[in-house]
């Protein structure tokens, strides 16, 4: 039997309220909201208990650092980048104080395929970004085509098996806060139909 906790509409309201956060300031979340953030990560599905999920956490100058192995393999894969180019690219982390590769750790595994372990990866950031906006911590997930190119991962000191899907932003939001978009409900759930 499940318990509809106390709490339950404090966590409908902030699944139903969360919205991306564009512009990120500091500070960074602090040592506790980090604990709680990290721990939502760990309650996602997992099927097989493979713990499919790690996270690299990159702030102060790492970020920097990070950012022009981005451009890097940017110009590698996709030709040479004007400066401009090349300091939007390696500036990029730089959007937000903390910043978290989102890291797919693929197992071999008979009955759990690479599907479900990224599913699983997904699932966990989406835990972090509720758990962020519930305590008024500002959160973006971001990516871009360069994010899934074998080269980045390399570079980043990735093992073979795993996959970068992309970068969890954290700060203080700065800026209007986004609309909430009036999405209709009806409109993507449906009954099924035998053909």
């Amino acid at each position: 039997m499940v318990h509809v906790n106390q709490h339950s509409d404090d966590v409908i309201a902030a699944v139903c309220s969360r919205v991306s956060v564009s512009e990120l300031t500091e500070p960074a979340p602090s040592p506790q909201q980090r604990e709680h953030i990290f721990r939502a990560a760990l309650r996602a599905p997992d099927h097989g208990q493979l713990r499919p999920w790690r996270f690299l956490c990159v702030e102060g100058e790492e970020r920097l650092q990070v950012g022009h192995i981005i451009a890097d393999v940017e110009a590698q894969c996709y030709g040479e980048l004007n400066e401009v180019q090349r300091q939007k690219s390696a500036h990029r982390l730089l959007r937000a104080p903390l910043v978290l590769l989102i890291v797919a750790h693929i197992s071999e595994h008979a009955k759990v395929p690479d599907v479900e372990q990224i599913m699983s990866t997904a699932a966990a950031v989406q835990n972090m970004l509720i758990v962020a906006h519930a305590m008024g911590v500002g959160a973006m997930l971001r990516s871009g085509l360069v994010t899934y190119e074998p080269l980045l991962a390399k570079k980043l000191g990735l093992a073979e098996n795993e996959r970068l899907l992309g970068f969890l932003y954290l700060g203080t939001p700065s800026g209007a806060a986004k609309p909430i978009p009036a999405l209709d409900v009806d409109n993507f759930f449906t009954h099924w139909k035998p053909l």
